[in-house]
């Protein structure tokens, strides 16, 4: 037996509104789990595409930003990470000359 329900459209909107006002905040946890990720050596080092060493480098010379955990293991935010990221980059201000404003045309 299949049964079949007609609603006027202002109870369908009243409804779509409610179910948007319930997601909203699921859905905005879900963009923001990303940024909540927490690496350690090898699993920012495989990220960054670098070494271990490097890395322990860095921190020594507190160039990354980091946490340093009471058992001196060291911790890093995805989002501080980005931010760091950012600062290190170089924009490009000139034009290509030479050989390469040949290649562009």
């Amino acid at each position: 037996m299949k049964a079949e329900l007609t609603l006027p459209p202002e109870f369908v909107d009243l409804i779509a509104d409610k179910l948007i006002e319930k997601l909203k905040p699921i859905l905005a946890k879900n963009g923001k789990q990303e940024d909540d990720v927490i690496f350690d050596v090898p699993g920012l080092a495989r990220f960054l595409r670098v070494t271990p060493k490097w890395i322990y480098e860095q921190t020594h010379l507190k160039t990354i930003p980091h946490h340093k955990l009471s058992n001196k293991q060291l911790r890093f935010k995805k989002k501080d990470i980005d931010k760091w990221l950012d600062t290190l980059k170089i924009p490009a201000v000139s034009e290509p000359t030479g050989k390469l404003k040949l290649i562009k045309r």
